[in-house]
């Protein structure tokens, strides 16, 4: 377990290096609107390890986290999911609107540095997962990462794109975000779209997973005898493995994203894949096994602070 003044985390599976790069962790917003279908007595029954690294019982407040991880596999390196960005533009949204951030120092800190990044992922293309995607240049949206391809989900790039109407024209802030975090990326050339699954390496490879997003993916480490799976929002809270048919109050097509949830914590168990999801706040990644016809938790991860 890590301290909460610890924004760079490390560990390594395999021949993987694996670079936890945490932005914020706070309790923010209450338990019942993160995960509106889980009873208030699944959060109470569990208050002994919910609290505090998942829930606040004095606010019922989840506790999430905004983080990024960055793998070095192969002689490249990959980054997994870019935050909220800086200065953007979200109405609607209070958390995200004109926020403020430094993930570029943070990554700095860990050495990963704009130049260096060989790929990005975008597991899907909701606010929180693709702001740091661009940067502006003097009044102009430009990639962050000039080197990098951004492998992004085709059926995301079709639902939040112009083809869609940004969304079906639902909020006004898809649009926003299409324009300014993925549309950039798109007139540089260095967008690559892809769909059902793709080989990164001989270690990493993406595979679709919707309903959260009709793209949502996880991306999926085998090295050596050590595996993982980077879920995504696949699921936001803990209480989510004890009972996989709970949505988060995000999940566009709800029987779908239960059964990829279902099918994707099912080969966690019976393949010893460390889950890593993208809002754990605490050590951020977790065992998963099977009780019953559903699911328990296992050993929390052990990562290591990095020295500034």
């Amino acid at each position: 377990m890590t301290s909460e003044d610890d924004h760079v985390q490390t560990m390594v599976l395999g021949d993987v290096e694996v670079i936890r790069v945490v932005e914020w962790r706070a309790p923010f917003a209450p338990a019942s609107g993160i995960v509106p279908e889980a009873p208030a007595e699944v959060w109470r029954d569990n208050r002994d390890w919910l609290a505090p690294d998942h829930w606040e019982p004095d606010s019922d407040r989840a506790v999430l986290a905004l983080q990024t991880w960055v793998l070095r596999s192969g002689g490249r390196t990959v980054v997994v999911d870019t935050g909220v960005g800086d200065g953007r533009e979200r109405p609607g949204m209070p958390p995200f609107h004109h926020r403020r951030s430094d993930l570029l120092g943070l990554l700095a800190g860990a050495g990963v540095h704009p130049r260096d990044v060989d790929v990005v992922v975008n597991t899907h293309l909701h606010v929180d997962h693709v702001g740091w995607n661009t940067v502006d240049a003097d009044g102009e949206w430009v990639p962050a990462f000039p080197n990098a391809r951004y492998l992004i989900p085709a059926a995301d790039d079709f639902h939040y794109g112009p083809r869609n109407a940004y969304g079906n024209g639902v909020q006004e802030v898809d649009r926003l975000i299409y324009e300014d975090s993925i549309a950039p990326v798109h007139r540089a050339g260095q967008a690559v779209l892809w769909d059902g699954s793709h080989r990164i390496d001989d270690h990493l490879a993406l595979e679709s997973a919707p309903g959260h997003t009709p793209g949502s993916s996880v991306l999926r480490l085998a090295s050596g005898t050590d595996r993982a799976v980077f879920v995504g929002d696949l699921v936001h809270s803990p209480v989510q493995l004890l009972h996989p048919c709970c949505n988060s109050n995000a999940c566009l097509a709800p029987d779908q994203a239960v059964a990829s949830r279902r099918r994707i914590l099912q080969r966690a168990a019976d393949e010893r894949e460390l889950l890593i999801p993208a809002h754990f706040a605490g050590a951020g990644a977790v065992e998963v096994r099977r009780r019953g016809d559903g699911f328990a938790l296992g050993s929390w991860a052990a990562a290591e602070p990095v020295s500034p």
